[in-house]
């Protein structure tokens, strides 16, 4: 598996509920996409409230079945989607009482352009989520970068080998709704345009990511610099900063404020001052946002 997964996590997860507490905008990410989903994700549950409340199996939940466990999180590199990904998987085991897996495809799954190569690694990798989806056990996977896998195959210059992988990975989610929800499946991508069109048609939910609001700046700089005495106009100023670079006419992503702007901040105070206003304001300053990606 060491060829295929970059990591496998257990779930639930001391350290991702840990960092889960820390993102920010993740109770409407997760509430979305778990309303979505938790009709395929609690089959069982689902039979017991339809038989209690109107005595018989509705025809609609075996429709429900027909549902594919796919979700699409799209929106630009640095804005949470890997780790939000991850967050979402271990609020779903903890909420429906369950363990699980969270298995995160490497991108040496694209191969080396043998031929055949790139869609057995796709067949092995969904043949190990078939494995780890138990009875009482959720199975995750999550696909970064997944526009590099997934590319549509309306495009001519594409390579046949690249066009057999697509259609291997569109079979594999096919099959895997025969797991009644056990196993679900993650996508990120900055490339949503690059997607091919059969595998968006299948997607439960796609989720848009996008740069951080004046609000979300404003609770993440809170957060993070929890126990400084700064005022709320002295965040909001922080905030407005980070909004829009006059330069760039985009603002700072999440993962820019995490570990480029603050680091940096601490870096400037360490060891003989301490972090302050004024060090934060000159160094978001002093700081380009990280391009979008088209």
């Amino acid at each position: 598996m060491a060829t295929i997964f970059d990591n496998i996590t257990e779930l639930p997860n001391k350290e991702v509920k840990e960092q889960t507490e820390s993102l920010v905008g993740f109770e409407d990410k997760f509430n979305r996409i778990y309303n979505n989903l938790k009709l395929l994700l609690d089959q069982s549950g689902l039979v017991e409230w339809s038989k209690k409340h109107h005595q018989v199996e509705l025809p609609i939940i075996q429709q429900l079945k027909e549902k594919y466990p796919l979700i699409i999180l799209a929106g630009d590199a640095g804005t949470g989607k890997t780790i939000s990904a991850t967050a979402i998987a271990d609020r779903m085991t903890r909420e429906l009482k369950k363990e699980g897996y969270f298995l995160k495809l490497s991108t040496r799954v694209r191969g080396e352009g043998l031929h055949g190569e790139m869609g057995k690694l796709v067949n092995d990798a969904f043949s190990q989520l078939k494995e780890q989806a138990g009875k009482n056990r959720l199975a995750f996977l999550l696909i970064d970068e997944a526009d590099a896998i997934a590319t549509t195959r309306s495009t001519s210059q594409m390579h046949q080998e690249e066009k057999a992988a697509v259609n291997t990975l569109i079979q594999k989610i096919d099959e895997i709704r025969e797991l009644n929800g056990r196993a679900i499946v993650f996508m990120s991508t900055n490339r949503l345009h690059f997607i091919d069109e059969a595998i968006l048609r299948r997607a439960a939910i796609v989720l848009e990511f996008k740069r951080p609001t004046k609000e979300e700046c404003v609770e993440l700089y809170k957060k993070s610099l929890l126990g400084l005495t700064f005022t709320e106009e002295q965040l909001s100023e922080l905030a407005e900063l980070s909004l829009k670079k006059d330069r760039d006419k985009i603002g700072f992503s999440f993962s820019d404020i995490r570990l480029k702007v603050l680091p940096e901040a601490v870096a400037k105070a360490f060891p003989n001052r301490p972090l302050s206003f004024e060090i934060i304001k000159e160094t978001i300053i002093a700081i380009n946002p990280s391009p979008e990606i088209l």
